[in-house]
């Protein structure tokens, strides 16, 4: 559960601090907030957490991929190419935009197989979205090199990974824009709200204005007279949201922390298991070890395992049979059910591809997916669950 685990005394006074003032909304009533801007120090601490010029909060992950789709100008007509394993909101923000999500495999990092770009792309691919899967990043440096060797834009969907790195440098921090969720399971949470990151002010002015009916913000002008130059939609984080973020923010280094001991203690005793192997990591030390990923040498054995390890009170995932994260489990996505009754953008004239989500199109997400189980790593794991984890994975271990 991450962030959710440690709400305390410390997100309270920063909820109070709003409350006190009675203003919830982050634009306006300037007088009444008493200098409580808690969104804007928010974006201004997470810029400086990331090493990023610009952030702006939102309401959702999910609305953070769609605005910053549309700041890229990605529209009807363009290709975006998508890993095979990431949540929904991935696939649903490229139509949202009235562009085409292009299925794309993955590796055995469980994220964006780099060398599929190539064969992937189209002459209507404008962007790609890489997913660093379950709080591990994926070859970054490899996908945005190949991104631009073939001119497309790079928006990194960073949902998972909040806190993680590669090299060094923090995710969400690659490509042209990075997004961020912190929803209720999130590593840093605000019960709903996400971020978007980008060092270009041109990208970060436009997401600006679309998430708040094109306002553009001017300090030197009331809110209702301010000027708009785009129309676009409401995507306002508000004062609670940023309140939550900010004490969350403060721990996320710790939770991280903690997340890997609590990892390095489980791999440690499933490493013992016969055939047992492990995730690869593109940069062990980047890996903000929410989840510990391993698989084993078929699916017959995994599912024998996984079976064997709920039975003990140790639940997995095996995302290939997941119906939220995997596309061939996606029915509504396959029968092109968009909300709208013609299937737009599926049906859209300007749209010429052929995009074609057949599973044999992702032979590698099809065979690593159904040998890999997925264990949630929590923050707080007190040694009488860690031994009840050891014991479960020696008992499961038995059954191979």
């Amino acid at each position: 559960m991450a962030g959710a685990e440690l709400i305390g005394t410390e997100e309270m006074k920063e909820v109070m601090e709003v409350l006190e003032t009675g203003v919830l909304m982050r634009y306006g009533f300037d007088k009444e907030r008493k200098g409580v801007f808690k969104v804007r120090e928010f974006e201004e601490a997470f810029a400086k957490y990331c090493s990023a010029r610009h952030a702006l909060g939102v309401t959702s992950g999910s609305s953070a991929l769609k605005i910053a789709l549309t700041a890229l100008d990605v529209g009807p007509g363009d290709e975006v190419i998508v890993p095979a394993f990431t949540f929904l909101a991935t696939y649903e923000a490229v139509l949202e935009v009235g562009a085409i999500p292009v299925m794309a495999d993955i590796d055995e990092t469980l994220n964006l197989d780099p060398a599929d770009i190539d064969r992937k792309r189209t002459p209507y691919t404008k962007a790609v979205i890489p997913v660093h899967m379950c709080g591990a990043p994926a070859w970054i440096d490899r996908i945005v090199a190949a991104a631009k060797k073939n001119n497309l834009l790079v928006l990194e969907d960073n949902a998972q990974g909040c806190g993680g790195s590669f090299r060094g440098k923090k995710l969400g921090t690659f490509g042209d824009m990075g997004i961020f969720s912190f929803d209720y399971y999130k590593t840093l949470t605000t019960g709903e709200g996400g971020m978007i990151l980008t060092d270009s002010k041109a990208l970060y002015e436009r997401s600006d204005w679309y998430h708040d009916h094109g306002h553009d913000h001017n300090p030197k002008v009331s809110r209702a007279l301010e000027g708009r130059t785009i129309l676009g939609f409401n995507y306002r984080m508000n004062e609670l949201q940023g309140a939550l973020g900010l004490a969350q923010l403060r721990k996320l280094d710790y939770i991280v922390a903690e997340q890997r001991k609590n990892k390095a203690a489980v791999k440690e005793a499933l490493a013992l298991v016969k055939g047992v192997k492990f995730r690869e990591l593109a940069d062990p030390a980047g890996d903000t070890a929410t989840f510990l990923a391993f698989n084993l040498p078929d699916a017959g054995m995994t599912k024998k395992f996984q079976k064997a390890l709920g039975a003990a009170g140790v639940d997995t995932v095996c995302y290939k049979e997941n119906l939220w994260h995997y596309v061939p489990n996606w029915e509504h996505f396959l029968a092109k059910s968009t909300a709208n009754s013609k299937k737009y953008p599926f049906t859209d004239p300007t749209y010429v591809g052929k995009a074609d989500y057949s599973a044999r199109h992702i032979p590698r997400a099809e065979d690593i997916l159904g040998r890999t189980l997925v264990m949630g790593i929590a923050v707080r794991m007190p040694a009488e669950r860690m031994d009840a984890i050891r014991r479960a994975i020696e008992k499961a271990g038995k059954t191979l």
